[in-house]
């Protein structure tokens, strides 16, 4: 696709149209982010499903969809850390945002969160040319040996586990879901929505309804303090730099998520940053590879995300200087949003009985699963839930579950 002629916007009316389509756009994001269970893929298919019949300017049209993008990563954090959270006695085997919650430190959570998705995005933008020049120069060689880079992948995740029995939960969870891809990935049911896909009750059985089937003989979200962030300044930002750089990566690497590119970044990045580099790095990630996914359609010609799917449908004009004014825009908006909504989240969901929200949550996926994959999604539902609970009860990583991409794809290589 080729790059349109910038067309600087001096028209005040023209310049409040953008605007409001980008605020349009942060509003749709939010409120994707916030239901429990809506994968970003899904939420993406959605969009391009309805793009084109959205009325209006598809430059404008494209901006609201860059928007809702980069929010969702923004807000998504939200129910991830506030639904969900077990008892205190499984907190070993928790996520990172819920061992937090559990210590009372869900406000610092957020606040992480929210600072590795805008520290990205002020990262993102500055260095997404010379980071997209350099990883298509090298992209032909990792998708030549795509196979042996995805077997290092799966080695070095299982190696990095600090038990015996944690590998051999890693092992053993990698090759259940590699299974369970392998049969369910290509298949196309029918369902009541068209922005369907396997990987709606592939994923909500695989990472949500292990932590909420915990959740419901848990004993809820405890009294939380205040956000102060104990993390170092320094250790913040280099490790929300790591995890901007990793998020272009994970847009040309089929089967990399945010969460294995994380792993990596906490690797690699000095200090013990532990929980709290955990959430900031893999916000970081999130975000930047919607970013960097803009930059790739520029440099190929190939959408790598779902919302640059809806935003080709649309045919927007890449106008980089507009549409990098509404990523800006976007970001701020989700990093105020998910401070002051994620802190009030977390608040009402502490006074309700959590057993009930848990309860309610699980049968909100189950809808989910069936609305985009049919009858046959309730079945993928349930099976992937057994095996989200393998890596729970071995205390092992629950990154291994990634196995249902990355499984397939390593023997289709």
């Amino acid at each position: 696709m080729a790059v349109a002629p910038v067309e600087f916007v001096a028209d005040p009316t023209l310049t409040l149209q953008l605007l409001a389509w980008t605020l349009a756009g942060a509003s749709l994001g939010s409120l994707s982010g916030l239901v429990p269970g809506l994968h970003a893929n899904n939420f993406a298919l959605l969009l391009a499903g309805i793009a084109a019949s959205v009325p209006g300017p598809p430059l404008f049209v494209g901006c609201a969809m860059l928007a809702a993008g980069v929010v969702h990563t923004f807000l998504n954090a939200v129910p991830a850390m506030a639904l969900g959270v077990p008892d205190a006695e499984m907190a070993v085997t928790a996520l990172p945002g819920h061992r937090l919650v559990l210590d009372g430190r869900g406000y610092e959570a957020i606040r992480l969160s929210a600072l590795g998705s805008i520290l990205a995005v002020l990262v993102a933008v500055p260095l997404a040319i010379p980071v997209t020049s350099a990883v298509t120069a090298v992209y032909p060689t990792l998708r030549s040996n795509l196979t042996l880079v995805l077997a290092m992948v799966v080695v070095a995740l299982v190696a990095s586990e600090y038990t015996w029995r944690a590998r051999f939960g890693g092992l053993l969870s990698f090759s259940l879901a590699a299974a369970l891809g392998v049969l369910t990935l290509d298949l196309s049911p029918d369902a009541p929505l068209e922005a369907g896909g396997m990987l709606a009750p592939l994923f909500a059985g695989l990472f949500g309804a292990p932590v909420l089937i915990d959740a419901v003989f848990g004993s809820g979200i405890p009294p939380q303090r205040d956000g102060t962030i104990e993390l170092p300044r320094w250790l913040v930002g280099a490790t929300a730099l790591a995890g901007a750089l990793a998020g272009a990566v994970v847009g040309y690497i089929p089967g990399i998520s945010a969460a294995i590119a994380a792993v990596a970044v906490l690797v690699l990045v000095p200090g013990n940053a532990g929980d709290r580099g955990y959430i900031v790095a893999t916000s970081g990630v999130d975000t930047a590879n919607t970013i960097f996914a803009l930059f790739a359609l520029v440099a190929i010609g190939q959408p790598r995300t779902g919302v640059m799917v809806a935003f080709e449908n649309v045919n927007a004009p890449l106008e980089l200087p507009i549409l990098l004014g509404a990523v800006l825009l976007a970001g701020v908006c989700g990093f105020v949003l998910v401070i002051v909504v994620g802190e009030r989240y977390l608040e009402l969901v502490g006074r309700m009985a959590y057993w009930k929200i848990s309860t309610a949550v699980l049968g909100l996926l189950l809808v989910l699963s069936y609305l985009f994959t049919g009858p046959l999604g309730i079945v993928v539902f349930g099976v992937a839930a057994a095996i989200g609970m393998v890596p729970v009860r071995l205390r092992a990583r629950r990154v291994h579950l990634m196995g249902v991409l990355i499984g397939p794809l390593i023997l289709s290589g």
